[in-house]
């Protein structure tokens, strides 16, 4: 053996006993097309056939399942939608064909000690509605297909004979676009699974109904051309479009339609989402002149004023969650004071010696506490910048 090979060896034996010397292999699976979602008039917007990427569970957990949605914004008129048909969020075509597991996808018990065993899958999206379309566009030149709910069909369909419809038990979850996915579809994947336990979480996909900082609803309208153009409606719950007859389309929002929803829920967000922060609270078309430009790079450069507007959207943040925590005790949330988006797919977010804490809580172990009725459920941070745990998400902490 030469010097190289027993210095390397050396070194490893001795750092084995305090710490993680080469990070765990990385897990990448393979996606799977779904070839009978023709049958079901379930295309991606260019036509190309939805798919998504399934690892086996085992041991203990291969009668339970996570279906997780992926994530990637929306388009609501139709040059963002043709455009969205030739990139990967549009078209499996140019999709990669191994998805990256990590977090709750991963198959490594101490990283993902409550969920590392079960069949875990990967939805991909290709829609740009969350999964909850169903109408086509058609011109002598274009043909535009917003099938999402069809492409959930589809793939459960797809699953059922792989085992989903023999699960025991059943986490729905997904990040961003694929959290707001969670709330439209929980409903309807307990109904898939009449035998099941069926639970749903949505990371990052609680996104307000709330007044931009000029005081225009820009993400209601925002919607309100998706779900129209995109043939969402029929596709909402129907318990709420009731309710709001006069503006079904206020069922897209996640604080609207939660009310109605049965299964236990868990939500995962951060107070200050960084998504919302630059699309909902202060979008481009609020801030011509760039006075939010600033803050938005660095925190460290919010003024005293725009601080104040943070701390309001997340006071509404809470107000809008308040009634369901106190009125549901199969109920979950866990609401950090990081500036992220999507914190459940990143190993770093989710458990890893700096990940976000709430009361020394992780958000794997808040997640497998709810899930498996453990301990409480809610847990709530304290107001931006007193979270220290941030410190990997915030590029500068403001110091009060």
């Amino acid at each position: 053996m030469n010097i190289i090979a027993v210095t390397v060896l050396v070194i490893l034996l001795n750092c084995g006993s305090f710490c993680i010397c080469v990070p765990p292999q990385q897990l990448l699976v393979n996606m799977t097309v779904v070839r009978n979602a023709t049958a079901l008039g379930a295309f991606c917007l260019d036509g190309s056939l939805p798919a998504y990427h399934l690892h086996r569970g085992f041991g203990a957990g291969v009668r339970n399942w996570i279906l997780q949605f992926e994530g990637g914004g929306w388009c609501n008129d139709l040059k963002s939608c043709l455009e969205r048909a030739n990139t990967r969020r549009g078209s499996t075509k140019y999709m990669n064909k191994l998805a990256t597991f990590s977090g709750i996808l991963s198959n490594n018990a101490s990283l993902n000690p409550d969920f590392y065993n079960w069949n875990r899958v990967k939805l991909r999206y290709c829609d740009g509605a969350s999964f909850g379309g169903d109408a086509m566009f058609k011109n002598g030149t274009s043909i535009l297909y917003f099938r999402g709910q069809k492409i959930w069909e589809a793939i459960i369909q797809d699953l059922l004979p792989k085992g989903l419809g023999h699960a025991r038990q059943a986490l729905l979850s997904g990040c961003s676009a694929g959290g707001l996915s969670s709330f439209l579809h929980c409903d309807g994947l307990a109904k898939m699974l009449p035998n099941a336990t069926v639970k749903c979480l949505s990371d990052a996909g609680f996104f307000l109904d709330e007044k931009d900082v000029s005081l225009k609803y820009t993400m209601r309208s925002f919607y309100a051309k998706l779900v129209t153009l995109q043939g969402v409606e029929k596709n909402l719950n129907k318990k709420c479009t009731n309710f709001f007859s006069k503006n079904p389309e206020l069922c897209f929002f996640p604080q609207h339609a939660l009310k109605f929803i049965t299964p236990p829920f868990f939500i995962l967000n951060a107070a200050y989402d960084v998504f919302q922060f630059n699309h909902i609270l202060v979008p481009p078309s609020a801030d011509l002149l760039g006075q939010w430009k600033g803050c938005k790079n660095n925190t460290a450069q919010c003024n005293e004023k725009q601080i104040d507007t943070l701390q309001g959207f997340r006071q509404n943040m809470l107000l809008a969650l308040r009634s369901f925590s106190k009125n549901f005790s199969q109920w979950g949330m866990f609401i950090n004071s990081c500036f992220a988006h999507c914190q459940s797919e990143s190993q770093e977010t989710w458990l890893a010696v700096n990940s976000p804490r709430i009361h020394d809580v992780t958000i794997a172990k808040a997640v497998g506490d709810w899930y498996f009725n453990r301990n409480g459920t809610n847990e709530i941070d304290c107001p931006f910048p007193c979270d220290t745990t941030c410190h990997n998400l915030i590029p500068t902490a403001l110091v009060p």
